[in-house]
């Protein structure tokens, strides 16, 4: 097997809670109260929307979707959610550097290298709010006929500390069965003093 090769089950979409706006000439990423469910093509800009995003609505489209019944792939959580310390390059969107914490791989002048990570808030390369946690969480959503890989990305820390700390939850009440258990991605909302209520 390669070394340094991430592993990665074949997806059919992605599963969203924002779309990209144009501001000013600018293409912004803005945050929105509902899931979206998309194909991996892009026409025009624009995610196309996967047919499962009408399915799970019903017959209100105009209706939410603030829940979606899933099934994890794997027993062990660190499969199914994968999280990690992420600096990208914002004019080519690679990665420059990647950390768990403890050590990170960075890209330098001198090639790839292999350094300290002491996190987000303290590493001086991170710390002017380019470096975030960088979850993936590969779900499957069954619509009755076929079942389809979709991944949710997330950049953070609640909503990473808070899958992370549910799927090792779940594992433990299900005496490691994750696979087998029938689950629900719902979105709830959260008021804190940084959004001002």
């Amino acid at each position: 097997m390669l070394k340094g090769l991430a592993i990665t089950p074949p997806v059919a979409g992605r599963i969203t809670i924002g779309r990209v706006v144009e501001k000013n000439g600018k293409r912004l990423p803005e945050k929105d109260d509902q899931f979206t469910i998309t194909t991996q093509i892009q026409h025009r800009l624009e995610w196309l929307l996967h047919p499962l995003n009408l399915t799970l609505r019903g017959s209100n489209q105009e209706e939410k979707l603030r829940r979606i019944p899933i099934r994890l792939m794997f027993n062990d959580p660190s499969l199914n959610f994968r999280a990690d310390y992420s600096l990208f390059d914002r004019s080519s969107g690679r990665p420059m550097c990647v950390g768990d914490g403890d050590t990170c791989r960075r890209r330098t002048n001198e090639g790839l290298q292999t350094l300290p990570c002491p996190g987000a808030d303290i590493c001086p390369l991170g710390q002017h709010g380019g470096c975030k946690p960088y979850g993936r969480l590969t779900v499957q959503i069954d619509d009755g006929e076929n079942t389809d890989s979709f991944i949710f990305r997330t950049t953070g820390f609640n909503s990473t500390r808070t899958l992370f700390a549910r799927l090792h939850y779940f594992s433990a009440l299900s005496n490691n069965k994750l696979a087998c258990l029938p689950l629900e991605l719902r979105l709830r909302g959260k008021s804190s003093r940084m959004c001002h209520g």
